[in-house]
């Protein structure tokens, strides 16, 4: 990613989750529905935020 992810927001369900990462200057950098089977390995990829 160009910019560091400072917050992530995830709206849990059932099957599908919706997914939103958001830079420090408030661009959304992130938006994506992930299975059950993806999300460990989407947060797995993704940076750490501080």
């Amino acid at each position: 990613m160009q910019k560091d992810v400072v917050t992530v927001g995830v709206d849990l369900a059932k099957n599908v989750f919706q997914v939103h990462a958001i830079a420090a200057d408030g661009k959304v950098l992130v938006r994506r529905q992930l299975r059950r089977a993806e999300v460990l390995k989407f947060f797995s990829s993704l940076p750490r935020c501080w």
